[in-house]
């Protein structure tokens, strides 16, 4: 492993790049990489590197993201087939469907969705930003897509606008049942329970905190509490632990995802190596795809 890094280390030298990493994959990977974070933050990051070259440690539909902030530059995922079962759960025939019924409405995607859902999109969010992009909104009516769960978090939060959902998940956090998480709470009865949103609402009704996985490291930080109950992919163990070597982390099931797991160093040294696992966005879909992450930028930064 110390002989991988070290040739990865050269190799970011020699290809002027940088590696950014989502916090679901595999410690040793993160421990090369140069940021880490979740969505939101790896694509505004994404934004402000100057290297010309980024190697993107997570799953298809980021990589795709990146590319479209940074159309100028050479983007390479770590391994192309770590794709998100989610980002493919969408139907534009329905976006259609629902713009002819509704004037005002204003389709919400989620960035966990391919370059051709975001071109159809007015908005990307991450589930760091999307109950402050949809508030900011003018539109009464938000068709939120493709993750029903998030979507009705936001909706919980924003009574005064109307929602339609599309019926997409996160099959890791879809998972997490509310029976795992009551039982840990009866064994741990002083932890906090931290809940991603994506999680089911049954599951949201028992958090202490809901928030994006880097509002769930924030919290774990922050709190006086010394036990947590983390409703979200087990990636993030490592990070809690890093940033709270005296507190105790506890998970329902441990849950995981498989394609997050996929990436490698391995992977990582034959992206720079090679130039493989290049990432390129159908030129049809990547202007609007393109503005609609921008917005999403736009109004989280205001």
């Amino acid at each position: 492993m110390v002989l991988l890094a070290e040739e990865i280390k050269k190799l970011k030298q020699e290809k002027d790049a940088v590696i950014l990493s989502h916090y679901y994959v595999d410690s040793d990977v993160k421990q090369i990489a140069d940021r880490i974070g979740d969505s939101y933050y790896l694509a505004e990051e994404a934004t402000k590197v100057p290297n010309r070259t980024i190697v993107l440690c997570g799953v298809t539909f980021m990589g795709e993201s990146v590319k479209l902030l940074n159309p100028e530059k050479t983007v390479l995922l770590a391994d192309r087939t770590a794709a998100c079962p989610m980002a493919a759960m969408y139907s534009i025939e329905e976006i259609k469907n629902i713009r002819r019924q509704y004037d005002d409405v204003a389709v919400v995607c989620y960035i966990n969705s391919t370059a051709e859902l975001k071109s159809y999109s007015d908005v990307t969010v991450t589930s760091a930003n999307a109950l402050q992009i949809v508030r900011s909104l003018p539109n009464k009516n938000i068709y939120f897509v493709p993750d029903e769960n998030l979507g009705k978090y936001v909706a919980s939060q924003v009574p005064e606008k109307n929602f339609l959902f599309y019926k997409g998940f996160c099959h890791v956090h879809a998972a997490i049942t509310a029976s795992e998480v009551t039982k840990l709470k009866q064994e741990h009865p002083a932890a906090q329970v931290l809940v991603h949103p994506e999680c089911r609402q049954e599951v949201i009704s028992l958090a202490d905190y809901v928030g994006s996985t880097s509002g769930m490291l924030r919290q774990a930080a922050s709190s006086g509490a010394e036990k947590f109950i983390v409703c979200t992919e087990g990636g993030i163990l490592y990070d809690l632990q890093n940033r709270n070597p005296e507190k105790k982390f506890y998970f329902p099931g441990y849950p995981l995802c498989y394609s997050m797991k996929k990436i490698t160093l391995e992977g990582v040294r034959d992206a720079l190596l090679t130039g493989n696992n290049e990432v390129t966005v159908d030129g049809m879909y990547a202007e609007n795809a393109r503005a609609s992450l921008r917005k999403m930028l736009e109004l989280s930064r205001s």
